[in-house]
């Protein structure tokens, strides 16, 4: 959500961020719903105003005059009750097309349609070059007994798998690396539901735009949430906080759940691109300061790098461009991995920066101790890591000639000392 000042103050710029995002938004006819909420608003504290004048005043009038006053303040009241009924639904009205209404993106955002036209920031580690023919992490997977695409598809359809034997472990030690890492950072661990109302979907901003991608329980009127962030940034919804409480630093393992509406045919192959999977996800909740939004940007970004750096993979950092940005997202960087089979870097972490956007929505504030006012926090998100993504650059960058694959160094801990992937 915008605070609507901002919107009155500079039209144009919501109208050139709606463009450049991709969002299809009214700002003209937002503005003309505000004037005309507000002149309602208006006469009705007018006639409010009129209402107590006459009654203050029939007491001291004749008998004779009392009764045509009477008649004016029904009248009134009768005006007042229509205007109050129109109002409400012009309030409502103007509330839903806020939610329409793009964050403008940071003047460092590079301007583009689509992720191809993102900025490069830089690149880390070194791409292996192979002197064997690699294989695929479907291949390898299906050679070492440790993926089934095959049964996943039978017992879920589409886009699903089974990870087994090694292959459940490989996943379970990169989420259990993820969680010490961050505890060790000072995050605070959280085990959250997953099953969401439609007001933590809206409050977050995945509602409206994002219902076709999101399994949703008409019946219990809940939906499956596609991260971890929607419950963490919630949590504390429409509380005051306390300026010392803040930042609060928390992260969560959970499922996550996606319908990829609109991806037919696209990434089919393997485990790029599924239903269902597990997911570590940092939030932060810190003051309403540009300044600690871009110091905690850097910081989500780093502690995913270090995952990165960990596991030691080569990838690289980009800033996401405007088409490509999120409804409530001012900027985002994205963590790419080298993955030998698509023959290009591909998305594993996306690190957000949201200003004030979900925390109106979410009516999360914090009392300021200068101002004794109560001032909207700032919201901050970025994946930790993702499995089973993350495991197609784990298994053909870490593969050997015999078909084995090596278990990096910082996971042989979760894996019982084991070093190797093999063929039982």
């Amino acid at each position: 959500m915008i605070d609507i000042k901002q919107i009155r103050d500079n039209p144009e710029s919501f109208k050139d961020a709606a463009k450049a995002k991709g969002f299809d938004v009214d700002i003209d006819q937002l503005l003309k719903m505000d004037a005309d909420l507000r002149e309602h608003k208006r006469i009705l504290q007018d006639i409010v105003t009129e209402k107590n004048r006459i009654g203050k005043s029939i007491p001291k009038l004749a008998p004779e005059k009392q009764q045509s006053v009477l008649v004016e303040l029904t009248k009134l009241k009768q005006k007042e009750g229509d205007l109050a009924v129109r109002t409400k639904l012009l309030e409502r009205d103007l509330n839903q097309l806020m939610l329409q209404v793009a964050q403008p993106p940071d003047d460092d955002v590079p301007f583009g349609e689509d992720d191809t036209q993102s900025v490069e920031i830089r690149r880390e580690g070194k791409i292996r070059e192979f002197d064997f023919e690699p294989k695929d992490h479907v291949q390898l997977g299906l050679a070492l007994g440790i993926i089934d695409i095959e049964r996943g598809v039978k017992l879920a359809g589409t886009r699903n798998y089974v990870l087994k034997g090694d292959g459940a472990l490989l996943h379970w030690a990169l989420l259990r690396f993820a969680i010490d890492l961050m505890v060790g950072k000072g995050y605070v661990p959280m085990s959250v539901p997953v099953l969401m109302k439609d007001e933590a979907m809206t409050g977050t901003g995945f509602f409206p735009g994002s219902e076709d991608q999101t399994y949703q329980m008409e019946k219990d009127q809940l939906n499956l949430a596609g991260t971890a962030e929607v419950p963490l940034t919630a949590y504390h919804s429409g509380e005051i906080l306390k300026a010392e409480q803040l930042p609060l630093k928390y992260f969560a393992l959970s499922s996550c759940f996606r319908r990829e509406a609109g991806a037919a045919g696209k990434d089919t192959y393997g485990l790029y691109r599924i239903h269902q999977f597990d997911k570590v996800e940092q939030v932060v909740i810190c003051k309403n300061s540009v300044a600690e939004s871009n110091r905690f940007h850097d910081e989500i970004l780093a502690n995913s790098e270090a995952v990165m750096q960990a596991l030691e993979l080569p990838y690289r950092v980009v800033n996401v461009c405007t088409g490509d940005l999120g409804r409530g997202q001012a900027k985002k960087f994205d963590i790419e991995a080298w993955m030998p089979s698509r023959g290009n870097y591909c998305e594993t972490h996306s690190a957000s920066k949201l200003y004030d956007f979900q925390a109106r929505r979410l009516n999360l504030r914090y009392k300021d101790p200068a101002t004794k006012k109560n001032v909207f926090c700032h919201t901050l998100n970025n994946t930790v890591i993702a499995s089973p993504r993350i495991l197609i650059p784990i298994l053909e960058l870490y593969q050997n000639a015999d078909g084995s694959v090596t278990i990096p160094k910082v996971l042989r801990p979760y894996m019982a000392g084991k070093e190797k992937l093999v063929s039982a």
